[in-house]
């Protein structure tokens, strides 16, 4: 899992140790935000290569240079695979980029239930290219912890998308099975749930111990890869959770143009497991 990194005395470098003995660094060539709320620490630097780049608690979450590859892995699988997504939940993505590939497509109302509004506040004010998208007025932003939203709407979605954390502090309930439970409670027949599941080689048996609830739930629970060159070992996993649609029959994907990797044969491709996953997998727990 990903450890604890922060910023140095003099501002100059950012470390993330992703394992005790390895991890990624950034040179700081400003730093924009600095802040706590209740919840985490938020920073935003910016690094020559990188752009601003968004961490909390001393862990990359999104970078200028490379969002584009997490983003539209988390959300055009399920979104091209739905015939007609007209109402989607977005549960954490504060940054704003998950709610911005959503809008590429012609929904009728997103809600973006975020437990840090900081983090949106933050966001807003430092990632220009995003200002747009949270006054897009197909969106609903929601500052709420998404398990207790879960609990309470009244609305049922065509399409679910978990951009949560990694399992701890205030994420950890949406890693858990009695979560997946209710979010499913809340799907339209036919309706699809992506969420991230983190990487390929660190999270191991993580992805076998989801993978048996999850089965357990849904008709259809495959995990699928993508690239993300800042995450854990710059590859990333997704869960595709559907009872109606399997990605490996679907034959016409409704893709919004100017999106810069997703492409239906990265859709494809992306199911497609190596071996050392796939048999983890089978073992389950």
């Amino acid at each position: 899992m990903k450890t604890n990194r922060a910023l140095n005395a003099k501002k100059t470098e950012a470390r993330e140790y992703q394992t005790p003995a390895s991890g990624i660094f950034f040179t700081v060539k400003d730093v924009l935000y600095e802040g706590r709320s209740k919840f985490q620490r938020i920073e935003i630097i910016r690094n020559k290569d990188y752009g601003r780049v968004l961490l909390i608690d001393g862990l990359v979450q999104t970078t200028e240079r490379d969002e584009f590859y997490y983003h539209e892995m988390l959300v055009h699988p399920a979104m091209a695979s739905h015939a007609r997504p007209a109402k989607v939940l977005i549960i954490g993505g504060g940054d704003g980029g998950a709610l911005r590939e959503v809008l590429k497509h012609p929904v009728k109302k997103v809600w973006l239930v975020e437990i840090d509004g900081k983090v949106i506040e933050a966001c807003r004010a430092h990632f220009p290219g995003l200002k747009t998208t949270f006054r897009d007025p197909r969106a609903e932003l929601v500052v709420a912890d998404g398990n207790v939203f879960i609990d309470k709407v009244r609305e049922t979605f065509d399409v679910i998308l978990v951009d949560s954390s990694d399992p701890v502090g205030p994420s950890t309930v949406l890693h858990q099975e009695s979560f997946y439970r209710k979010l499913k409670s809340k799907l339209n027949p036919g309706g699809i749930i992506a969420a991230q599941a983190g990487s390929l080689m660190l999270h191991l048996d993580s992805h076998a111990r989801k993978s048996v609830f999850l089965k357990k739930i849904f008709r259809h629970s495959p995990l699928y890869l993508g690239p993300v060159p800042t995450y854990p070992v710059g590859t990333w996993c997704y869960n595709f959770l559907s009872d109606k649609i399997d990605p490996g029959k679907v034959r016409t994907l409704y893709v919004p143009d100017g999106l810069r990797y997703f492409n239906p044969d990265v859709y494809r491709a992306s199911f497609a497991l190596p071996n050392f996953l796939a048999e983890r997998l089978k073992k389950g727990k």
